[in-house]
């Protein structure tokens, strides 16, 4: 027998590599034809540095992740963010991140309320899993659930299916929360509606719900997720949007019965998602149009470019940069790019990252600030949240691909 060739004995340990690799991937949970992480980025690392940080400085015993450093306290939110950011690097390719997302997502059974017959997530409670309860609020619901979805994107068998069937129980949560305006469309903040100050309808709490009603239907098929989420987008354009600025505006508040015109950078950044699903869905340019106004025009209101910088300030009325705030804005300018192919869209989300690492990133620890004043070029809350790591370590995963 003739001895094999070099080319051949290469080529068949190629192939026994991407076998292996594949075998791995799949103990771990990864759906075949996961994309490789761009190790070669600068942002891919700066993604691993974040998240080495939350684990090494906000991660707890119990799977959870605190508020901020030194805080007994977590939250659904920026338990689901983090979900969300691990999510991102597993889509990637990264299987190193699955047991942190799937341990982040066993602790949050902590905070459903198991005694209610529809469930739903209290939004806080203690870091070892004891005293949830309290208020239970749409948009960090809808944000969990739209997490989920992202993590069931990237997960197989039992382990896809749990993260679904949670999506789903969200969902459930909403439309039976009795949070529903059935006089005047849109779904109120929090179920502790009745007290003066939190009688608003947002735009992040609308259009999150949307999203996830979208997200649901074009997996399910189920017809009443897509009637929920036209609900919520025909009550969104036709008493939140504001046409003189062409972006969103903040809340509808019950007192005074007037909406707030505060515009905001991550109510506007989920509306661009927002239409590009339902692109997505219908094929329709009209959507991919109505997503490309928003970015623009959240350019012309919402950037900033005092002393030479240029990223997303938070909202017209409070015109700081926020890790979570102001990056969300890069996750849907590179959705945005990847719709319809323009690197302008690319080319502002690196320069929003860019200018958030240089303000915002502690050199030492590499954690992030909550946020930085453009007007006095300072910080002006240097506490670390969980949250804020959360987001930059998303986003920075995501430009990854690309720069």
């Amino acid at each position: 027998m003739s001895k094999a060739s070099p080319r051949f004995r290469k080529a068949v340990f190629s192939k026994l590599v991407t076998v292996l690799v594949a075998a791995a991937l799949a103990l771990a949970g990864i759906p075949a034809g996961s994309a490789s992480a761009n190790s070669s980025s600068a942002y891919w690392t700066l993604a691993q540095e974040t998240h080495n940080f939350t684990v090494g400085n906000l991660l707890t015993p119990y799977n959870s992740y605190r508020t901020e450093l030194g805080d007994p306290t977590t939250t659904e939110w920026y338990n689901v963010s983090q979900i969300y950011a691990d999510a991102a690097m597993i889509q990637q390719g990264d299987a190193r991140y699955l047991p942190y997302m799937n341990n982040a997502y066993g602790f949050m059974n902590h905070m459903w309320d198991s005694s209610s017959p529809i469930g739903g997530y209290f939004a806080l409670g203690n870091v070892d899993g004891t005293g949830a309860g309290g208020d239970k609020y749409v948009d960090d619901a809808s944000l969990a659930g739209v997490a989920y979805l992202d993590a069931y994107d990237v997960t197989t068998g039992t382990t896809k299916q749990n993260y679904l069937n949670s999506a789903m129980a969200i969902a459930n949560w909403l439309m039976y929360s009795g949070l529903w305006d059935s006089t005047g469309g849109g779904f109120w903040w929090t179920t502790n509606k009745s007290i003066p100050g939190l009688q608003i309808k947002g735009s992040e709490v609308n259009g999150l719900a949307c999203q996830l009603f979208l997200r649901l239907y074009m997996i399910t098929g189920q017809a009443y997720y897509k009637s929920w989420a036209d609900s919520i987008k025909s009550w969104m354009d036709g008493y939140m949007f504001d046409a003189s600025a062409g972006l969103y505006s903040w809340q509808y508040e019950l007192t005074g019965n007037s909406v707030n015109p505060v515009k905001f950078t991550y109510d506007n950044a989920i509306m661009i998602e927002v239409n590009l699903l339902y692109r997505q869905l219908t094929g329709s340019g009209a959507y991919l149009t109505a997503a490309q106004n928003l970015a623009s025009n959240m350019m012309n209101v919402l950037w900033n470019t005092h002393n030479s910088t240029g990223a997303f300030i938070i909202n017209t009325a409070d015109p700081v940069f926020n890790p979570c705030y102001s990056g969300w804005a890069s996750q849907s300018y590179i959705k945005l790019y990847e719709a319809d192919g323009n690197s302008s869209w690319l080319n502002i989300a690196q320069q929003n990252i860019d200018t958030l690492n240089a303000k915002l990133r502690n050199a030492v620890n590499q954690g992030y600030h909550y946020s930085w004043d453009p007007a006095t070029n300072a910080l002006k809350d240097g506490s670390f949240h969980t949250v804020s790591q959360a987001w930059m370590q998303r986003v920075q995963m995501m430009l990854s691909q690309y720069r």
